[in-house]
C-alpha cells in the first residue's frame, strides 16, 4: 500500500474536488462567487494553522526558506486567489459539472507554458492528448439536448471564466512544483499558499471597501457559512494537500492524471444531487476529455 501513496492521494484529490464543488456551488448561489472564494480561503487558512500547530508545533513553516516561501506564495495568489475566483463564477454560470470539465484544460495550459517558457518539447503523444481533451470538452459544450448546438451569451461568459481558471491553475501548479522540491510537508506547503491567497484577498476587500457588505451578506445567509466551512476543509485543506502529496510520491504524469479525474466523479454527483439530466454525449465527451488528459501526461 505504501508504494502507491502518490496514486491513492491523486484519486482522493479528484474525489475531494468533486465534493468541494457541491458545497461551493450551494454557497455561491446564496452569497456570490467572490465572497465564497474569500471565506473559503480564510476558513482553510484557519484549519491549516491548527493542523500545522498540532503536527509541527508551529502555525506556519517559518524555517522553510525564502525560496520556498516565494514560489508557494506566488502559487497561492495565482491559483487560489484568482484561479478559484474564476472557477466559482464558472460554476454559477454553467454549473459545477461543466465548470470542472473546463478546469481539465489546466494540464494543456501547463504543457503549453512549459513549451513557451521552459523550452520543453511537445511529443506526438502529448499533442494527440491535447487534441482529444479539446475535442471532448467541445463536444460536451455543444451538447444542449435535442440536437441543439446554440450557446447563450451567459453560458459563453461561464465558459470564458472556466478557461481563465484553467490557465491560472496551471500557472499556480508550476510554481507550487518549484516550491515543493525536496522533502517538504504538503500541509506546510499548503499553509504558505493559503496565507498568501488570504492576504491578497483581504487586501482586495479593504481596498474595495466591501468588509461591511460581506459581513451583512454572510449574516443573512448562515447556511452559506456552513457550506463554505465544509468546502474549506474538503477542498483547500484535504484536496490541495493530497494533490501536493501525489506530486511528491508519484510520477508527475500519473499524479497529474489522477488528480484531474474530478469531471468523471462529477457525472453521478450532478445527476443525483443537482438533478441534471445527462445525455450520452455529455458522458462520452467527458470520458474522451479525461482520456486525452491521461495521454497528455503519460505519453
Amino acid at each position: 500500500m505504501s508504494n502507491y501513496v502518490g496514486e491513492i492521494a491523486g484519486i482522493a484529490t479528484s474525489l475531494f474536488y468533486a465534493l468541494n464543488a457541491v458545497f461551493i456551488t450551494n454557497a455561491a448561489q446564496k452569497v456570490g462567487s467572490v465572497i465564497s472564494n474569500r471565506m473559503r480561503v480564510f476558513f482553510a487558512l484557519l484549519y491549516l494553522i491548527i493542523l500545522n500547530w498540532v503536527m509541527f508545533q508551529q502555525p506556519l513553516p517559518f524555517d522553510a526558506g525564502s525560496n520556498r516561501w516565494t514560489w508557494l506564495s506566488l502559487s497561492g495568489v495565482i491559483g487560489l486567489a484568482f484561479g478559484d475566483a474564476f472557477l466559482f463564477q464558472s460554476y454559477l454560470s454553467i454549473g459545477p459539472r461543466l465548470g470542472m470539465l473546463l478546469l481539465s484544460l489546466s494540464p494543456i495550459a501547463g504543457a503549453l507554458e512549459a513549451w513557451v517558457f521552459f523550452g520543453e518539447t511537445l511529443r506526438v503523444g502529448q499533442i494527440i492528448g491535447i487534441a482529444l481533451t479539446l475535442g471532448g470538452i467541445i463536444w460536451v459544450i455543444l451538447e444542449q439536448g435535442n440536437g441543439k448546438t446554440q450557446i447563450s451569451r451567459h453560458a459563453l461568459i461561464g465558459i470564458l471564466f472556466g478557461i481563465l481558471s484553467a490557465v491560472f491553475q496551471a500557472t499556480g501548479y508550476v510554481f507550487s512544483k518549484q516550491g515543493m522540491i525536496g522533502d517538504f510537508s504538503p500541509f506546510q506547503g499548503n499553509a504558505i499558499r493559503m496565507l498568501a491567497a488570504a492576504l491578497a484577498l483581504g487586501l482586495m476587500v479593504i481596498l474595495q471597501k466591501e468588509v461591511k457588505k460581506d459581513i451583512e451578506t454572510l449574516k443573512a445567509n448562515p447556511s452559506a457559512i456552513k457550506n463554505l466551512a465544509i468546502a474549506a476543509l474538503i477542498g483547500p485543506v484535504l484536496g490541495v494537500s493530497s494533490s501536493l502529496l501525489a506530486v511528491q510520491h508519484a510520477k508527475v504524469g500519473v499524479a497529474s492524471t489522477l488528480t484531474s479525474l474530478s469531471p468523471i466523479f462529477m457525472l453521478p454527483v450532478s445527476h443525483f444531487i443537482f438533478k441534471e439530466k445527462l445525455g450520452w454525449q455529455a458522458i462520452a465527451g467527458t470520458f474522451l476529455a479525461m482520456a486525452g488528459v491521461a495521454i497528455l501526461f503519460l505519453a
